[in-house]
C-alpha cells in the first residue's frame, strides 16, 4: 500500500518537473504554422511538442477580422518509471500514454509457479527498453517462495535464453487437498462467464490456463473463450473475484443496400469562387452538369447478417440487410447488373419526387442575377423567363433563350440564342452562337455566329460575324453604324442613316478567316518594323569594331544575342509569311458570291466590301443589291431574300 508521505514525494517530484519544464508562447496563422514556430524556438521535433490554445485562429469573414492562433507549447516529458502504479492510486488524469509507454518499454519477468508435476519456472524477455532478468533476480524469487532443491543450472539456463517456455526446475511435497478452487458463473443471458478463484494453500497447486478451459467446457462454455487473458491469469493470479474469461458474440445484422450519387444532393451546398482574394457570389455553380454516358450513382449491395452465438454455443440470428432498387425518372438508365445508374443525355442531374432525373433544359424563373444564383453554365438548353442583367453570363451546350432583355452580359450558346425582347451591350457585352441569333434589336454588342444573325427591329453600331447571313426583317429593318461581316449575304430594308454615320458592311469571304488574315498581317508589320531594328544595331555594332578592331566583352556578348534574335525572328516572319499565305489561298478559293441588299433605301456613308471590292456610298440609292462583278462594286436592282427566317 502507498504511504501519504511516498505519494507527497512522488507529487513533489512532478511539480518541480513541470517548473523546469521550457515553455514558449508563439502565433501563428494556423495551429500547425504555430507549432512549427514552436519547434524552432525549443529546438524539438513536432512530434516532441505539446500544446495549449490560448486564442483559436479565426478566418474573419471575407478576408476581414483574421487573427492568428496563439498557443503555449512545451516539450513533453520523458517517462521515467516509478514504484507508483494506477492500481495503487488514482494520479488525477488520463493514464493512457503512460500505459502506451509501458507496453512498448516492459522489464524481463520471471514466473514462477507449483503445479501438480512440480514446481516451474518460465523467464520473458524485456520489451523495448526494458531491463533483462538476471539470474540473482531469478535465485532471489525462488527463494522467497521457500524452494528448496532446485536445480540452479537449468535456472541459469532459463534466464539466458527468456523465451517464455515453461521447465521444471524443483519437486516439492503436493497437497491436492490445498489446491486452487475455482468456480464458474453463467450470466448476461448466457453472454458471458466468468471464472472466481480461490488461492492455494500450502503445497496446493496453482490455477493453470489449462484447468480453467477445461472446467469452462466442463459447464458447456464452448464460444469466445479469452485464451489470452487466461494466460495472463494464469501468470499473475486474481484471487477471490469474478473474472469474465469468454464472452458470447453478439449477431450483427447487415447493412442496407446503399445508394451513393456521384453529384451533390440539393442545391444547399453552393461553391463560392474567389477572383484576386475576393469571393465572386457571380459564380455559386448551382447547376450539377453531367455528360451522357455518365456515372451518376452507384449501389452498394445489401449485406448478410452475421449470426451470433453465446458463450453455450446457442445460435442467435442475425438480420440481413434490405436490398434498396434505384428510383429513375427521364433520361437515366441502370446498368444490365443493376448497380449503377447512368445519364442518357448531357444535362442538369437532379432528384425530382425521389426519382433521379437528368432535364435537357435549364429554366430560369425570372431574371438572371445574383437572386437567382449568379452565372449559369449548363450542358443543355437554357431558357431565361426574365432578362440576363449586366455583368452575368450563361453559357449552354444547347440552345439559350431569353425572354426578356440581354444586357452588358456573355451570351454562348452551341446552338441557337432567341431573345424576344433585344440586346443592348453597352459595347462590351458579347453573344456567340454556334447556329443562329433571334432578337428583336441588336445594340451596341458584339455577335459571333455560325449561321444567320437575324433582327425584327435592327442593328445598331454593333460589330456582327456571320459565317453565312445577317438579315432586318421587321417594319423597322435597319443597319446602321458599326462594321458587319457575313460569307454570303447582308440584307435590310434601309442600309446607313441620313445623318452619314459611318456602316462598314463585308460579304464574300469567311469573316473569321479574314480578321484572322489581318491580325496576322499587322504582326508581320511588326515583326519586319522589329527585324529592321534589330539590324540598324547589329550594323553599328559591327562598324565600331572595324573601326576599333576590337569590342568591348560586354559589346560582343550583346552583338552575339543581336544575331542570335535576328535568325530567330526571320524565322518567326517566314512562318508568319507561310500562314498569310494560306490563308489567302483559301478565301480566293471560295466560291462565295456575297451580296448586299436593301429594300427601301442606302443612305451615304455606307462603305460596302464585296471580296476584294469595295464601295464608299457617296448618294442615296433605293431598293438596290451590291455585288462584285469584275473586281468593282456593281449596283443592281434590288433581290428579294429568298429565304424565310421568321420563326
Amino acid at each position: 500500500m502507498v504511504q501519504l508521505s511516498e505519494l507527497r514525494k512522488y507529487m513533489k517530484q512532478k511539480a518541480e518537473d513541470d517548473r523546469a519544464r521550457r515553455t514558449v508562447q508563439v502565433a501563428g496563422a494556423t495551429i500547425d504554422d504555430a507549432l512549427e514556430q514552436a519547434a524552432i524556438e525549443l529546438s524539438v521535433p513536432l512530434k516532441r511538442i505539446e500544446y495549449e490554445v490560448i486564442e483559436p485562429p479565426s478566418a474573419g469573414f471575407l478576408g476581414y477580422g483574421k487573427k492568428n492562433c496563439i498557443l503555449i507549447a512545451y516539450e513533453i516529458e520523458k517517462k521515467k518509471k516509478d514504484k507508483f502504479s494506477e492500481g495503487d492510486f488514482d494520479l488525477g488524469f488520463d493514464t493512457d500514454d503512460m500505459e502506451a509507454d509501458i507496453r512498448r518499454d516492459r522489464d524481463g519477468e520471471v514466473i514462477v509457479k507449483f503445479r501438480q508435476e512440480g514446481v516451474f519456472m518460465k523467464v520473458y524477455p524485456p520489451v523495448g527498453e526494458g531491463q533483462k532478468v538476471t539470474e540473482k533476480e531469478a535465485l532471489s524469487i525462488i527463494k522467497n517462495k521457500g524452494i528448496t532443491g532446485f536445480n540452479k543450472s537449468i535456472v541459469s539456463a532459463l534466464v539466458k535464453s527468456a523465451d517464455g517456455e515453461r521447465v521444471r526446475i524443483a519437486d516439492y511435497e503436493y497437497n491436492p487437498m490445498n489446491d486452487a478452487l475455482m468456480t464458474v458463473q453463467i450470466k448476461d443471458a448466457e453472454m458471458k462467464a466468468s471464472v472466481y478463484i480461490e488461492p492455494p494453500g500450502e503445497g496446493g497447486s496453482d490455477i493453470t490456463s489449462e484447468s480453467i478451459i477445461g472446467l469452462l467446457k466442463a459447464n458447456g462454455v464452448i464460444h469466445g473463450i479469452l485464451e489470452e487473458y487466461i494466460t495472463e491469469i494464469e501468470d499473475h493470479p486474481v484471487y477471490n473475484q469474478h473474472l469474465v474469461v469468454a464472452e458470447g458474440s453478439k449477431p450483427v445484422n447487415g447493412n442496407d443496400s446503399k445508394i451513393v450519387y456521384n453529384f451533390e444532393e440539393g442545391q444547399a451546398q453552393v461553391n463560392y469562387k474567389e477572383k484576386h482574394g475576393k469571393v465572386d457570389f457571380k459564380e455559386m455553380n448551382k447547376i450539377q452538369n453531367v455528360v451522357e454516358g455518365q456515372i451518376l450513382a452507384r449501389k452498394t449491395p445489401a449485406e448478410e447478417g452475421i449470426p451470433g452465438r453465446t458463450v453455450l454455443g446457442k445460435l442467435l440470428p442475425a438480420k440481413s440487410g434490405t436490398n434498396y432498387n434505384f428510383s429513375i425518372g427521364k433520361n437515366v438508365r441502370i446498368s444490365t447488373d443493376g448497380t449503377t445508374a447512368i445519364a442518357d443525355l448531357s444535362g442538369q442531374v437532379m432528384i425530382t419526387a425521389g426519382k433521379l432525373t437528368v432535364e435537357p433544359v435549364y429554366v430560369v424563373p425570372g431574371d438572371v442575377n445574383l437572386k437567382s444564383g449568379g452565372n449559369i453554365i449548363f450542358l443543355g438548353s437554357v431558357v431565361v423567363n426574365g432578362s440576363v442583367e449586366d455583368g452575368f453570363k450563361v453559357k449552354a451546350s444547347g440552345n439559350i433563350e431569353v425572354l426578356g432583355n440581354v444586357g452588358k452580359a456573355e451570351i454562348d450558346a452551341d446552338g441557337n440564342v432567341i431573345v424576344h425582347q433585344g440586346i443592348n451591350g453597352k459595347t462590351e457585352g458579347l453573344v456567340r452562337a454556334g447556329k443562329t441569333i433571334w432578337s428583336k434589336f441588336i445594340e451596341n454588342v458584339n455577335v459571333e455566329c455560325g449561321d444567320a444573325v437575324v433582327a425584327t427591329d435592327g442593328i445598331i453600331n454593333s460589330n456582327v460575324i456571320s459565317d453565312r447571313l445577317i438579315a432586318c426583317m421587321g417594319k423597322r429593318a435597319t443597319i446602321v453604324g458599326g462594321r458587319l461581316r457575313a460569307t454570303e449575304e447582308i440584307h435590310a430594308k434601309t442600309l446607313g442613316s441620313p445623318t452619314g454615320s459611318e456602316t462598314i458592311l463585308e460579304v464574300g469571304w469567311d469573316p473569321k478567316s479574314k480578321e484572322k488574315l489581318q491580325n496576322l498581317e499587322k504582326e508581320l508589320e511588326e515583326k519586319t518594323t522589329e527585324i529592321d531594328d534589330i539590324e540598324r544595331n547589329i550594323l553599328t555594332l559591327q562598324n565600331y569594331k572595324r573601326k576599333k578592331k576590337k569590342l568591348p566583352e560586354d559589346k560582343e556578348e550583346y552583338l552575339a544575342e543581336l544575331e542570335e534574335k535576328k535568325e530567330e525572328e526571320y524565322s518567326e516572319k517566314a512562318r508568319l509569311e507561310e500562314d498569310i499565305e494560306k490563308i489567302k489561298e483559301y478565301l480566293y478559293s471560295l466560291k462565295y458570291v456575297g451580296k448586299v441588299s436593301a429594300a427601301k433605301k442606302v443612305y451615304p456613308g455606307v462603305k460596302i466590301l464585296v471580296k476584294d471590292a469595295n464601295l464608299k456610298v457617296r448618294n442615296e440609292f433605293n431598293s438596290s443589291t451590291f455585288v462584285n462583278e469584275d473586281g468593282d462594286v456593281k449596283v443592281l436592282k434590288y433581290i428579294p431574300l429568298e429565304e424565310d427566317l421568321s420563326r
